[in-house]
Parts: structure tokens; sequence; C-alpha cells
């Protein structure tokens, strides 16, 4: 009788314990992914031109913060005297929160930020406080982000003179036009 008691708590423990490993069913994740770009007002000079394309890839699980992006590409429209374009000419790096609802609207935060290395110095910091999109996904499923635009502040430090500034800016996933939705 002993032997079976201890076998029914080793398979209740076991039960217990394996309920908490699984994916709960509710969980929607959304994948933002490809090329983005983003326009920023403000600034004077040099850090007036700071517009750029970027792509990259995220996977975020609603209830989870601060996903980190995967950065593939990167490349300044008019970089100045702030940023070089090339090889090796800066650093990117980025984190993002994206939720779904239950009709797949999409909202969050991302932040994205680019650090010089020629000349070496400079940081761009873009604090983007509203995603907002469609994702094909729902409650319960996996979607991916479409029509995704970030907007948000600004904020350029550095070594080099006169890059320095702040302002808005506005991100858009692959679209010809960037436009505030």
């Amino acid at each position: 009788m002993k032997k079976l008691a201890i076998f029914v708590l080793l398979a209740l423990q076991l039960g217990v314990c394996g309920c908490g490993s699984g994916t709960n069913p509710n969980t929607t994740t959304t994948t933002a992914s490809g090329s983005w770009e983003a326009q920023l007002t403000g600034g004077t000079g040099s850090t007036s031109q700071l517009n750029f394309v970027t792509t990259f890839s995220v996977t975020d699980t609603t209830g989870i913060s601060n996903e980190p992006l995967s950065i593939t590409g990167f490349s300044f429209f008019n970089a100045g005297a702030c940023f070089t374009n090339g090889v090796n000419t800066s650093t990117e790096a980025g984190t993002a929160t994206l939720n779904a609802s239950s009709t797949g609207a999409v909202t969050g935060t991302m932040n994205y930020t680019v650090t010089s290395t020629n000349p070496a110095g400079n940081v761009l910091t873009l604090n983007g406080t509203n995603v907002t999109g469609q994702s094909s996904g729902s409650t319960g499923q996996t979607g991916n982000l479409t029509n995704g635009v970030v907007t948000g502040t600004w904020s350029l430090s550095g070594t080099t003179p006169n890059c320095a500034g702040a302002g808005t800016f506005i991100m858009c996933q692959g679209t010809a036009t960037c436009t505030q939705p």
C-alpha cells in the first residue's frame, strides 16, 4: 500500500510540474521583418539628414517586453558629418515589444540605436513610443506584422562638432511612402 501511495504521489507531482512547461493556448506571437524606412524631423545641419533604411526581424510573444531586433542591414540616405555609410562604420541595436489583440491589431514600442565607429562616438537613439500595424494572427496563433508604423522621438549625442540634436521620427515597414497613420 505504501508503494502504491508513493507511486501515486510521484505521478501527481510529475503531472503538476509538467503543467507550467507548455505554451499557453491564448498566447499571441507576432513577427516583424523586412525593410523599414525611417524619416527624422528636426535637428539642424548634419543632424537633419539622418534618414535611413534598415532590415531586421523580431519575434515577440505577447507579454514579453523588449525582444531584441536581429538587424541584418542598415544604411543612411545622406549620412553627413555625424555618420558615414560603408562596412563597419556603425553598429545598430534595438528592441521591440509587440502586442496583438484578438482582432490582429498590433500595438507596442520599439527602440533603435545607431552608434558610429567612423567617426567614432556619435549615438543616434530612436525611442519609438507608438507601434501600430496589423497581424495576420489572432489570439492563439502566430502572425506576421504588416503595414507596421513606428512613431516617437529621436536624439543624437556625439563627439563630432554639431552632432547633437533631437526631434521626432516615423519608421514604416516596406512602403514606398512613409506617412503618419
